[in-house]
C-alpha cells in the first residue's frame, strides 16, 4: 500500500494513488482475445481437440452455448479407425473452457462418447462434429489420410456421411482405408 502523508497529517497524492490503484486493476484485467480462424487439419492421426473451440464452433455454423446447457440430451459412441488401428476421440472437442462455451455435438472425456446437447442437438451432423474436431473429413480424405472412407450408423452403412444427423443414432464408426 502506498501512503504520502505531509506533515500535519493530510494526506496528499490521494487522486494519484487512487487513480494508480484502479488503473492497475483495469490494466489486470484480463481480455477475451479472439481466437485464430479454425483450421481443418489435414495431417495423420492422433489429432487433439482446438484449444480455442469458438472459431471451430463457428465454422461448423453452429451456435456456442453456454457449458451448463443440458436440453435436448443424447450420448452416442462415435470409433474413428484408420488403417485398422483405433483413433482416440479426445476430450473437449466443440468445448471451449476459456470463455466456458459449448457446441451441440461436443466430448467431456478421451474414449469416443459424444454428447449432444442443446438447442442444436437434434440437427448437428457427422461432418458438422469433424469441423468442431478440426479435421478434413470428405468422401476421400480424413485428416492427411485419404482412400476409401466407409461409415456406418448402428450397424447400418451411411451413403452421406457428413449429412448424417448424430441424433438419430446410437453409434458410428469411421474408417479410413489408405491407398497404398
Amino acid at each position: 500500500m502506498l501512503t504520502l502523508v505531509l506533515s500535519g497529517g493530510r494526506w496528499v497524492g490521494l487522486v494519484l494513488v487512487i487513480g494508480f490503484l484502479f488503473g492497475g486493476v483495469t490494466a489486470c484485467a484480463p481480455g477475451q482475445e479472439t481466437p485464430p480462424p479454425a483450421v481443418m487439419r489435414t495431417t495423420s492421426p492422433p489429432w487433439d481437440a482446438p484449444r480455442d473451440a469458438v472459431a471451430n464452433i463457428e465454422a461448423a455454423d453452429l451456435l456456442a452455448e453456454p457449458l451448463d446447457t443440458t436440453t435436448n440430451q443424447r450420448i452416442i459412441d462415435l470409433e474413428v479407425v484408420v488403417d485398422g488401428e483405433p483413433v482416440e476421440v479426445p476430450a473437449y472437442i466443440g468445448i471451449d473452457r476459456l470463455r466456458a462455451l459449448q457446441a451441440a455435438a461436443h466430448t467431456h472425456k478421451a474414449g469416443g462418447e459424444v454428447w449432444l446437447e442443446g438447442s442444436e442437438a437434434l440437427t448437428v451432423t457427422l461432418g458438422q462434429f469433424f469441423t468442431l474436431w478440426g479435421v478434413r473429413f470428405d468422401h476421400g480424405c480424413l485428416g492427411g489420410v485419404c482412400g476409401t472412407v466407409e461409415v456406418t450408423a448402428d450397424g447400418t452403412a451411411v451413403d452421406d456421411p457428413a449429412a448424417l444427423v448424430l441424433a438419430e443414432t446410437r453409434s458410428v464408426r469411421v474408417e479410413v482405408r489408405s491407398e497404398n
